[in-house]
């Protein structure tokens, strides 16, 4: 019975290039997750987008001399390039500052506001007199009142995780002019009314707990019990989407606020591009469909709290017959991955950036390090030994070798096509059995989102077919007993047919070489574009997934006797240790300047 499967994905702001914390926190999970269910025949749509009006944008806008647009407009080219090179498969990557996010986001501010579920209140914020405007609160570092942390951001401790209010930092600083003494002084906002929810959302984490990993649930149910209160959705800042009323020309709808809302206004934007515009409902008003947020666990309560109040609150905007907007079914919250043993640090340079390491090294090695490292259940670590030793150790000494030694001997020994063989030994069929097996064992695994378990069972799987060949030795008994090698080769190509899909979703590119060394035509996955829409007169680049012609299935192969191959290459080229020093040395290093924005 196929599943209706929804992927969410967080929408990285737009003010610098992605690195390794943003693959391993939420884009690569959930690429993983998408490709496995496509595979399994599931109706799958995943979206995200560049998050265009995050304060971040702006202030690497100001400090750069030029417009929010153009540090937005410059990052989501990049994210895209970026992203398609690394193989995310989303069905669209768009982001919010489009026509069609701008109008959905102010229809939900009017309907919330209608429905009482809105107050205005006068508020206290963080005025900087030299630049004569409220500081919004990524404009604002100091000291966390709640762990003592020296660098909290105006609306967020990195070190604790804790949601923070500006006015309470310890010598709060702006990150422009630091020296400032900063004064507090009142203005008007908008505030969404989370309290009105409480009784709901606490049904909503019961319901969900039973499949939900202990430390969002956690989380989410403290962030609960400390009572919600009302959280501003309006702030004093010029660039972001307009507060539909009259005499708010100087607010904008707050980003956290807004952003969110891109899962759903970028699901209605992908149903209109592919001319079904109400596609979009078969996930967003089906009762049977399962939305799942992937994120790092710093927006934990923007997706298990506040955006199912949002859902709670709009339910019924666009389809008034409809059983209910779906709620997010899973929040597989990923911790954080730190490099080298130290946090992440952009100021400092301490990050590993994706389009310099894609440049050094092949995609799916940078794929196979970052999964096997997932940091799913505690903080994990990027290390460059460590990525030097399982590339080498594992993915190309177990699966490539095994891979390239067995294709490369069959095209060799058997002219070019797979093997033909009288009877199978209890050996050769028990191997095969055993690779079968996997599509339900990694299946199950993925299915949970226990990614790095999945991507460990397919490499033991691997290992596994390396020990039937060290018993059975095809480069031996070809001299001696063809017929015995036959077995044998015809045996391990079956077996690496399985094992290439069940390592697909992982590996995508050289599971795309080694289904055509095996003598296959078509894309497991279907083929990705950046394209150019046009909305409403105003065009906007997006990536996007054309499947329709994609071929690949979750379930066991049966590779035929007499099947011609193509000849094989390696698929992993293998690294120097050098690398790990060379690397260790760039590693806050001065970055190049391909990034300035003219």
């Amino acid at each position: 019975m196929s599943k209706t499967i929804h992927v969410s994905v967080a929408w990285p702001y737009a003010n610098g290039d992605l690195h390794v914390g943003h693959l391993a926190g939420a884009y690569l999970p959930a690429d993983i997750f998408a490709r496995y269910h496509r595979l399994k025949g599931n109706r799958v749509l995943m979206v995200s987008g560049s998050d265009s009006h995050g304060t971040p944008i702006s202030v690497e806008a100001d400090k750069r001399g030029v417009t929010a647009r153009s540090i937005f407009e410059h990052y989501h080219h990049r994210f895209l390039l970026t992203q398609q090179k690394i193989g995310i498969s989303y069905d669209l990557f768009t982001h919010t500052d489009t026509v069609n996010h701008t109008r959905i986001a102010q229809d939900i501010f009017t309907l919330l506001l209608e429905r009482g579920f809105l107050y205005k209140e006068t508020q206290q914020l963080l005025y900087s007199q030299y630049e004569k405007r409220f500081l919004p609160d990524r404009y604002v570092e100091g000291e966390c009142y709640i762990c003592g942390y020296p660098d909290a951001r105006g609306d967020q401790c990195d070190n604790c995780g804790n949601l923070l209010d500006a006015t309470r930092l310890i010598n709060p600083r702006s990150k422009s002019h630091p020296d400032e003494r900063l004064i507090v002084r009142e203005t008007e906002h908008y505030f969404l009314d989370l309290s009105i929810f409480t009784d709901r959302l606490l049904h909503y984490l019961d319901v969900h707990e039973p499949h939900w990993r202990p430390n969002v649930v956690r989380f989410s149910r403290n962030f609960v019990a400390e009572g919600l209160r009302g959280r501003p959705i309006t702030r004093d800042i010029d660039w972001g989407i307009p507060v539909p009323l009259e005499g708010w020309d100087d607010k904008r709808l707050y980003v956290w606020f807004e952003a969110v809302m891109g899962y759903l206004t970028a699901s209605i934007e992908w149903a209109k591009n592919t001319g079904q515009p109400e596609a979009w409902m078969d996930w967003w008003y089906n009762p049977e469909a399962e939305i799942y947020n992937f994120i790092g666990k710093d927006n934990i309560p923007f997706h298990t709290v506040i955006w199912p109040a949002e859902l709670m609150g709009i339910d019924g905007i666009y389809n008034g017959n409809s059983p209910g907007l779906s709620l997010p079914y899973d929040v597989p919250a990923n911790e954080f991955m730190n490099i080298e043993g130290r946090q992440f640090s952009k100021s400092r340079n301490w990050a590993i950036w994706l389009p310099d390491i894609l440049e050094r090294y092949q995609p799916d090695a940078v794929r196979y390090y970052i999964a096997a490292t997932f940091p799913e259940t505690h903080d994990s670590d990027f290390a460059w030994d460590g990525f030097f030793n399982r590339v080498n150790g594992e993915l190309v000494a177990t699966w490539g070798n095994l891979v390239n030694r067995m294709l490369s001997f069959a095209w060799k020994r058997f002219d070019g096509v797979v093997p033909v063989y009288d009877t199978l030994t209890e050996a050769d069929k028990a191997i095969i059995a055993r690779s079968e097996e996997g599509f339900e064992e990694v299946g199950a695994l993925i299915e949970q989102v226990r990614l790095r378990d999945a991507l460990a069972a397919c490499m033991a799987l691997a290992r596994e077919a390396n020990g039937y060949l060290d018993v059975r030795k095809p480069w031996s008994a070809i001299k001696e007993d063809p017929a015995d090698a036959a077995r044998s080769v015809y045996t391990i190509l079956r077996v690496i047919d399985n094992l290439n899909l069940l390592f697909a979703p992982f590996l995508p590119f050289s599971a795309q070489q080694v289904h055509e060394y095996l003598g296959y035509d078509g894309a497991l996955f279907g083929v990705q574009h950046i394209e150019s829409f046009d909305e409403d007169g105003r065009a906007h680049e997006a990536l996007t997934l054309d499947a329709a012609g994609a071929i690949g299935r979750w379930e066991k192969r049966k590779l035929h006797p007499g099947q011609p191959l193509r000849e094989p290459a390696a698929l992993f080229a293998k690294l120097e240790p050098e690398i790990v020093e060379q690397e260790r040395a760039y590693l806050g290093a001065p970055r190049d300047e391909r990034e300035v924005v003219e």
